[in-house]
């Protein structure tokens, strides 16, 4: 194979007794057995035992060796002891009698950690020493994951056709949703780049061209707070279009490559395929979030209603809604306590009301004296309650009470043990809306707003924009929205109507996005995309918490790069180059 080895750490089984071979690794462990010497070695593929002759000049080096350590060793393969075979190795049987040692790479620096143990460490010091921490077999293999499926995906891409094509990391700044970051020009002094938020502009732009399927293993740039499935600065998608193409020709596509892709790399159940949609206002009511984990099986239900003439404070005004636990009301009071600290204190609640229901159908609880017969009958019917159920109770205003019946449904899930870890449960969310109105009462995007709005022109002319429903769609993978994606506005004059109703002139898209909008005047086909983030994806499959256990190199949760050093103070030679001055604050 090369001058250092013949072959890898995890190559050799019992055919290759009596062989002369030669293997390089870094040392793991050395065990002194009364002068005999046994290492781990290990490599990118595995581990091999190699224990010494016995030379002792060989003894004494191979016993001094700094453990993490690089060496090359050569020697006789031989069987292992029956006392000494290791099953957990899938070389456990054989191992290498030295006979010859070269140290390749010494370490000469005390470990800031141990390597087997790294995941322990506090993340910033992991980061720091990043090149150590990846030699962690379980970080490594985080890694190893994240190529075959990036592999895998881009297969699966060309397999129906689509057309791999790189697009410019220096672009210019526009309002994608998140802060730029921003690169100053040397040659055109107070002009900068930007690095792209997402392909968008470009990938639909290539449809005006005339490319029918494009895709790309897509870098992202966003300078946004981190949290456990975004990290600050860089992530990668899978960026796709496709020209002539609907809502449900993207569906058939992605949706197939998302199955295919967690059924080749994960032993879990895909609980429903093809994925279950699910409109967007309906994913609010029921389950409080518009990226439901559908392995909760609880369920928000609506009953403002019901308590509309009920004097009780806590609701009046308000919209209330329940999440009813079978079989809750044997849980014990600590359950109800803490769920009501939880919603004070995490989700900056006024309180939580509850109510456990009795063999009788009778009310036990904090409020069940102001609940009368007709509220309480009703209230059973609509929300499918049950002798021995617990109520929990969510009263808020329109703009809170969603959000936070979401988080209250969210943590009983956890606290009651109901999520499912076995399976993958996936859906679409659709028919999103084109618009919503924010605190100051104006009408803004709700969300990508070079979504085609449902019915076209018409229904910006003639509905009530709060009604008006958008080409828009997700994938959300067991509480973590895995794509996004829409059928895009691709005629000008609707483009112009849709800024209009929010608020924007036609000045605002020409500056903004003059090369699209000019683009969508010299014959632009109807076009539909989506883009998977590829991070969340492995983090999924990984079974990680946060997606910086899946990357290379991250930064950490502060945008701070403790490997490199980054962001770090340049020249002002550099800083003269490209015309920038910093302001210095006292």
């Amino acid at each position: 194979m090369s001058m250092y080895r013949t072959y890898t750490c995890n190559e050799i089984r019992e055919k290759h007794v009596g062989e002369h071979i030669r293997l390089a690794g870094w040392v793991q462990t050395i065990r002194d057995l009364g002068g005999v010497i046994f290492i781990d070695l290990r490599d990118q593929y595995g581990i091999t035992q190699v224990v010494s002759s016995g030379n002792q000049d060989l003894v004494d080096k191979m016993s001094r060796i700094p453990v993490e350590s690089t060496i090359s060793v050569e020697g006789i393969v031989r069987l292992r002891d029956d006392e000494t075979i290791n099953e957990k190795l899938d070389t456990g049987l054989v191992e290498l009698f030295v006979e010859k040692l070269e140290i390749l790479g010494k370490r000469t620096k005390a470990l800031p950690f141990e390597i087997e143990n790294s995941r322990g460490v506090r993340e910033d010091l992991r980061l720091q020493y990043r090149f150590l921490d990846l030699r962690n077999e379980k970080l490594k293999n985080n890694l190893i994951l994240r190529a075959k499926v990036i592999q895998f995906m881009r297969e699966q891409m060309i397999k129906k056709d689509f057309l791999e094509i790189q697009t410019p990391i220096l672009t210019s700044s526009s309002p994608e949703g998140a802060r730029d970051y921003l690169v100053p020009s040397r040659i055109y002094p107070g002009k900068f780049y930007a690095l792209p938020q997402a392909p968008q502009q470009f990938k639909q732009l290539l449809m005006v061209s005339g490319i029918d399927k494009y895709f790309q293993i897509a870098p992202c740039f966003r300078d946004e707070d981190a949290r456990a499935d975004r990290t600050p600065g860089e992530f990668y998608q899978l960026d796709m279009e496709m020209a002539f193409a609907t809502q449900e020709d993207v569906f058939e596509v992605m949706e197939d490559v998302i199955y295919n892709v967690f059924k080749e790399f994960s032993n879990k159940k895909i609980a429903e395929y093809p994925f279950p949609r699910i409109p967007y206002r309906e994913a609010m009511l029921k389950y409080g979030t518009d990226k439901p984990d559908l392995r909760n099986p609880l369920e928000i239900c609506d009953v403002t209603d019901i308590f509309e003439t009920v004097d009780l404070k806590v609701f009046n005004g308000k919209l209330v809604r329940v999440i009813v636990v079978p079989d809750g009301a044997k849980e014990p009071r600590t359950l109800f306590e803490g769920m009501t600290d939880f919603a004070i204190s995490e989700c900056k609640a006024k309180g939580l009301a509850w109510l456990k229901v009795g063999d009788d159908m009778s009310l036990q609880g904090p409020i069940a004296k102001f609940i009368e017969n007709d509220a309480r009958v009703k209230m059973f019917e609509k929300a499918s309650i049950h002798a021995g159920d617990a109520i929990f109770f969510i009263a808020e205003h329109k703009f809170i009470v969603d959000k936070l019946a979401g988080q209250i449904r969210e943590e009983l899930g956890k606290r009651l043990g109901l999520i499912d870890d076995s399976v993958y449960k996936f859906c679409w969310i659709v028919d999103f809306p084109m618009y919503e109105r924010v605190d100051n009462g104006k009408i803004e995007f709700c969300h990508n707003p070079f979504s085609m709005p449902q019915g076209g022109m018409e229904a910006l002319e003639k509905e009530d924009p709060l009604d008006i429903l958008a080409y828009q769609y997700d994938i959300v993978g067991n509480g973590i929205e895995l794509a996004s994606g829409a059928v895009r506005n691709h005629s000008p004059e609707i483009m112009i109507k849709a800024f209009e109703i929010a608020g924007y002139k036609e000045d605002v898209i020409i500056s903004k996005f003059g090369a699209l909008y000019n683009a969508f005047h010299y014959g632009a086909p109807p076009h539909s995309g989506i883009a998977p983030g590829i991070d969340r994806i492995i983090m999924l499959l990984a079974g990680e918490d946060t997606i910086r256990e899946v990357q290379a190199f991250p930064m950490n949760a502060k945008a701070q790069d403790l490997l490199m050093g980054a962001p770090a103070v340049v020249t002002q030679k550099q800083l003269d180059e490209i015309h920038i001055k910093i302001n210095e604050k006292n």
